[in-house]
């Protein structure tokens, strides 16, 4: 005879192994769903359901309709529009719901972290996002999220716009606990002033007791509602076995209500009805504050993918949602309107605002073949473009991404300023215990009230805030000035750098090199050797292979083979002999001619020199005054560079460079670098291949936004413009960060080494203990935004 689930009284399948101890016996259960119900209800004391039910329970779902939905961010199509593919992981920036300081973070990231199948996660409280890298092979999507779902926080993809809407649906919600607690404060304040300062005379011991439960009447509200984010928090942290910042805050109060609770039914002792609804009115306008503060520096990087238009209209007029858009679709985008996605002119004319990468306020001019970005601004023409990249690898994707990723990189200040607040809080509350045993032994009536105070005063959210919020507003600050972070210790090192050390080519001069002159050396003519030279070239991504490209002859291939020698040049082979295009040293080393320092590349066939190409290659305009206001900064100025001609001289000469080490290798160029003194804290910029190992290997590397890909992939941080300028302002804001981080920490770390003793000896009223620590945290995050303001 089969069994039957003692919930929902289905059979239970053979070989299942569910089970549950219900009124003193072990009970069977068809499947997990009726197994987590049941258990759930026996664990809240709610087993005589089960005596004085009069039917079964329905089968209970396996997974509740909110987290079922979460299934649906496994399907590799909705996927597209959030998810990045990096090497073997995949990456998604997630919008968090609950988090409300360090210990929710390092929460999450803990219980994460020990998941299968997890790379990496990061959790930012200022922004309340979080970044997530797993191995898709070996986890789903959905089942991260639902982890995080049962840790009681909310997870979703961010979308801008819905965590805006969720943004004002919390900010909703704390208005309605705010004006639930600030009526019953206001009413049990009334109360208060009646039973302690007997403004009525010689008060009636029945009136008294009246009052009391007036009293009582309005606070539970306040208790049972307004205080509720409060216990949320606490309890969560419980549950992980550590100390968060609401646990000392949901103590006090609940302490405080439930003695007056007894107080009240046995009509003696005193009640702190109007203390708790007190605390959680000022706790509530504190947060809210604070929240409204955090948003402003969290909005600015969330408000670029609002950027991307809805709606996208194809090649064939139909309009498509622009999330849908794929590699290869042809788009139209009429004039004055936002790019849909990133890609390809393929026709059309027009000029294109980007400032709000570059921060560049002129519009640049694309044509056929140019590479345009989604959230642009088209000017006045036409444009038809295919897309090269989906929305969720699109630049300005990839921008908010590199911010948030910067922002949760952890300073070793912060993560020290985290761990000594989740140890400060189990410290105040053993003081808050010790404080209470002394003032009932010294002064039995105060005891209670003492403690609160410790409790409330000292609790350390600015400690936690003190960071994380100038991290936020700096890093959104630099993506004003087009200045893309891709690691967390790039505010730090930017403050100690005393040596810069940059590359010519397309650094300070304008990388748009121009082909000037030909000196031809066998019978050979100068249009046969400009094509050779372009063909070479084309196998080459840097400036120099530009300024031969219009030379190229498609219809004809010359050579069979063609090697990159990486910071010297390339070899070609046809009919059994080698050609080599690039440095003297490397394509002509034996030939020698009157000005051969005019000529930057050469062209050589089977050793002998064939050609000498002299290009020029104007310097910036901002070179000069970058360099000038570095001199002013006391920092030091090397010119590394692959070239090894009188252009060189030339370029250090005019912009007045302390050293010039030219003709480097890219092996040479790191053999420089590390031979620097220890005390040398090096800025490397850069934008070539040639570069790469040096961005690397320097303590901060910035590669500019016009350079190639693996150059940016080495770097610490990208100019997306060319204003060399905005490093000045980069450095400046850097330092203008350290100074108010060290204010923030020493204003929070200052006011509890003045409160905690105060509180402790009793000096501190709980109302202001409220008002101190709510304050604290809203000065900290005020003086935080500070660093959003165009002057600091």
């Amino acid at each position: 005879m089969s069994k039957e689930c003692y919930h929902c009284n289905e059979p239970v399948p053979s070989g299942s192994n569910f089970h549950v101890d219900i009124l003193g016996e072990t009970r069977d259960m068809c499947c997990p769903g009726c197994e987590s119900v049941a258990q759930t209800i026996v664990e809240n004391g709610l087993s005589s359901y089960y005596q004085y039910r009069t039917a079964p329970a329905d089968k209970a779902d396996l997974i509740p309709e909110q987290l079922k939905a979460l299934t649906h961010y496994d399907h590799e199509e909705i996927q597209k529009e959030f998810v990045r593919t990096n090497d073997n992981y995949r990456e998604v920036t997630l919008s968090l719901d609950g988090v409300s300081c360090a210990a929710c973070a390092w929460l999450i990231e803990k219980q994460l972290s020990a998941a299968k199948g997890i790379h990496q996660i990061k959790v930012n409280t200022s922004t309340h996002r979080a970044l997530l890298s797993w191995n898709p092979e070996e986890t789903e999507l959905s089942s991260l999220l639902t982890l995080i779902h049962q840790l009681g926080y909310k997870a979703a993809p961010f979308e801008a716009d819905k965590q805006e809407e969720e943004y004002h649906r919390s900010m909703k919600q704390y208005l309605y606990r705010l004006g639930i607690a600030g009526l019953a404060t206001m009413q049990v304040m009334m109360l208060a002033v009646a039973l302690y300062l007997e403004v009525f005379g010689d008060l009636d011991e029945e009136f008294r007791n009246y009052l009391r439960y007036v009293s009582l009447v309005f606070a539970t509200p306040v208790m049972l509602y307004s205080a509720l984010p409060f216990y949320m928090n606490a309890w969560r942290s419980l549950k992980a076995r550590t100390l968060g910042m609401d646990v000392p805050v949901s103590i006090a109060m609940l302490f405080a209500y439930f003695a007056s609770v007894v107080a009240t039914v046995t009509e003696t002792g005193e009640v702190f009805f109007e203390s708790v609804a007190m605390f959680t009115f000022f706790l509530l306008l504190g947060r809210f504050l604070e929240m409204r503060a955090r948003r402003k520096a969290a909005a600015i990087t969330g408000n670029l993918l609002k950027l991307i238009p809805v709606m996208a209209t194809l090649s064939s007029g139909k309009r498509v949602p622009a999330r849908t858009l794929d590699i290869d679709d042809i788009v139209v985008v009429p004039p004055g309107e936002h790019l849909p996605a990133d890609g390809i002119v393929i026709s059309g004319t027009s000029a294109i605002d980007e400032s709000m990468f570059t921060g560049e306020s002129m519009p640049i001019a694309k044509s056929e073949s140019d590479t345009v970005y989604a959230g642009t601004i088209n000017g006045d023409g036409n444009l038809t473009i295919k897309v090269t990249k989906t929305k969720a690898d699109s630049l300005i994707s990839n921008i908010v991404k590199l911010q948030d990723e910067a922002q949760m990189s952890k300073p070793k200040v912060a993560e020290i300023a985290d761990l000594v607040a989740r140890y400060f809080v189990a410290g105040i509350l053993i003081i808050s215990a010790f404080t209470w045993f002394y003032w009932h032994e010294t002064k039995p009536d105060d005891a209670f009230w003492i403690m609160l105070s410790v409790l409330v005063a000292t609790c350390p959210c600015a400690l936690s805030l003190a960071t994380p919020t100038a991290i936020t507003c700096s890093t959104s600050r630099l993506a004003q000035f087009g200045l893309m972070l891709r690691r967390g210790h790039v505010l730090e090192t930017l403050c100690k750098v005393n040596r810069l050390v940059i590359d010519k080519t397309g650094t300070l001069t304008e990388g748009n090199i121009r082909l000037v002159k030909v000196n031809t050396f066998i019978n050979t003519t100068e249009e046969e050797c400009k094509a050779l030279a372009a063909e070479l070239e084309s196998f080459a991504n840097h400036p120099i292979a530009q300024a031969f490209s219009s030379f190229r002859k498609p219809e004809t291939t010359y050579f069979e083979r063609v090697e990159n020698v990486i910071g010297s040049g390339l070899i070609g082979y046809h009919n059994n002999s080698e050609w080599k295009i690039g440095h003297k040293a490397f394509a002509a080393p034996s030939t020698q001619i009157a000005d051969e320092d005019n000529y930057q590349v050469w062209l050589s066939k089977d050793n002998q020199v064939v050609a000498a190409f002299s290009l020029d290659d104007p310097i910036r305009k901002e070179s000069k005054e970058f360099i000038d206001a570095l001199h002013k900064l006391g920092i030091k100025i090397t010119m590394l560079t692959g070239d090894s001609s009188s252009a060189v001289s030339k370029v250090a000469n005019e912009l007045d460079i302390d050293t010039v080490v030219s003709g480097a290798s890219p092996q040479g160029k790191l053999e420089y670098l590390t031979s620097l003194p220890e005390h040398e804290i090096s800025l490397m910029v850069g934008d070539g291949i040639n570069d790469a190992p040096t961005l690397a290997g320097a303590h901060l590397s910035i590669a500019m936004g016009s350079g190639t890909d693996v150059a940016k992939a080495s770097a610490d941080m990208i100019l997306l413009g060319d204003q060399l300028t905005r490093l000045i302002d980069a450095r400046e804001l850097a330092m203008k960060t350290r100074k108010i981080i060290r204010e923030n920490l020493a204003w929070a770390l200052g006011y509890n080494a003045i409160i905690l003793p105060l509180a402790v000896m009793g000096l501190v009223a709980p109302y202001i203990a409220v008002i101190g620590m709510s304050g604290s945290s809203i000065i900290v995050v005020t003086n935080s935004l500070r660093l959003l303001k165009e002057n600091g």
